[in-house]
């Protein structure tokens, strides 16, 4: 972007706040670049390109239990821990972590398993 030559109107008062905000956002775009996404490449390996569906309905039930609409309640501790510990699950390295911190806790599977159904759990 050539700013020098958006600066021709420099009595502008409008026109400068306008290229200051301009010259903020090329910084951002600079300093993240790394970090920003490219959709277009995304959708074209066919990869997910939004997870606002997931969020959400995280943030409703995580809501749910935290404010006592429910008769199971959570308290944020224990949300925190428990996604923790999902969030381990998942990436399936809960094995790891409990070998960190107990060294007798089961060897790891040498064994490529199959994936196995989750259901809910049962209470």
């Amino acid at each position: 972007m050539d700013m020098e030559a958006a600066t021709f109107d420099s009595q502008n008062g409008t026109a400068r706040k306008l290229l200051k905000m301009f010259e903020e956002f090329d910084t951002y775009l600079q300093n993240n670049r790394p970090f920003i996404p490219n959709y277009g490449e995304r959708f074209r390996q066919g990869e997910t390109l939004s997870t606002a569906f997931v969020e959400s309905t995280v943030n409703q039930v995580v809501s749910k239990r935290v404010v006592k609409k429910q008769q199971m309640q959570w308290s944020e501790r224990g949300a925190h821990l428990l996604l923790q510990v999902r969030t381990r699950v998942l990436d399936d390295d809960l094995g790891d972590v409990c070998r960190g911190w107990y060294p007798g806790f089961r060897p790891p599977d040498s064994r490529q398993s199959q994936p196995q159904e989750v259901g809910p759990p049962t209470f």
